[in-house]
């Protein structure tokens, strides 16, 4: 979720010097009832007048936490509670499903929620999915809610994204459809080997990294299939990025037919979070 300014925007209810007020931030992710906010080195000493003035001018809002980015193969953020209740684990609804979770201890962007429609809405008739990197299910609950997948394979090697995931597939009545696992998914050709698994669809969200596990990626389709690939990425090293995906295609024998951006949002001033939709089909 993406709050903007408006009249009753948050900083209607906050106090700062006029030279600093340049800096306030005006989007936010909220997840449940948590605000996660990203706060320039200009705003530290504020942070408690911020948080306040967030839960004072968004009732749905019962706290509010100073974040940094997600780093690390898990996926987390370091979190700091800056107002409100002591409470990092919230609910979280999108398009009629809902995700319990910790923002301290697994990934979620409830940005991305309409791209996850998006791509459950592509989604054909019994086909197998596989989402290499799952978090706390997601995608693989939107797609089994709005399509009819066959099965989608849900790999993590986070723990904890694991036990919330187990909890949401639950919640959202999509046992028969999701099957958890919990590994890295660098191992995925050994993970579906003795299965005779093909993938008709694999799901790469793993900003910054994906490119590393693209060829495992391709080990584990079937002879036709759409590889949805996630990067953070600068605008003028796209092209670069298509011809090393080209190239690492190649050398498995895979020919990529379509390549297809997408730029969701804005990461920073020079980077954006894209979507590249792959058709692959084995040579």
């Amino acid at each position: 979720m993406k709050e903007k300014d408006s009249y009753h925007s948050y900083k209607d209810n906050l106090a700062l010097p006029k030279n600093l007020k340049k800096y306030l931030p005006s989007s936010y992710d909220v997840i449940g009832h948590v605000a996660l906010i990203k706060l320039p080195e200009e705003l530290l000493n504020y942070k408690n007048c911020i948080a306040e003035a967030f839960l004072k001018s968004y009732k749905h809002i019962k706290t509010a936490c100073l974040v940094k980015p997600v780093s690390g193969e898990l996926r987390t953020r370091d979190i700091e509670i800056i107002g409100g209740e002591n409470s990092l684990v919230t609910l979280h609804k999108e398009y009629g499903a809902i995700f319990e979770l910790d923002v301290s201890k697994v990934y979620f962007s409830p940005r991305l929620a309409n791209e996850r429609k998006r791509i459950a809405d592509s989604v054909k008739k019994n086909e197998v999915v596989v989402d290499m990197f799952t978090g706390v299910a997601p995608f693989p609950i939107i797609i089994s809610k709005y399509s009819e997948p066959k099965i989608v394979y849900a790999i993590d090697k986070n723990k904890d994204a694991i036990e919330f995931a187990k909890h949401n597939i639950t919640k959202n009545r999509v046992l028969d459809k999701v099957e958890l696992i919990c590994d890295d998914s660098k191992n995925v050709s050994k993970i579906f080997s003795g299965s005779n698994v093909l993938a008709d669809r694999v799901i790469m969200n793993l900003p910054f990294s994906a490119l590393n596990y693209f060829k495992d990626a391709l080990r584990i389709i079937s002879e036709k299939a759409v590889i949805h690939y996630y990067d953070i990425i600068c605008e003028k090293d796209i092209n670069d990025r298509i011809k090393r995906l080209k190239l690492i295609a190649d050398k498995e024998d895979i020919h990529l037919e379509k390549l297809d951006v997408n730029k969701i949002k804005s990461y920073s001033p020079s980077e954006f979070y894209i979507g590249i939709n792959i058709t692959a089909k084995k040579k």
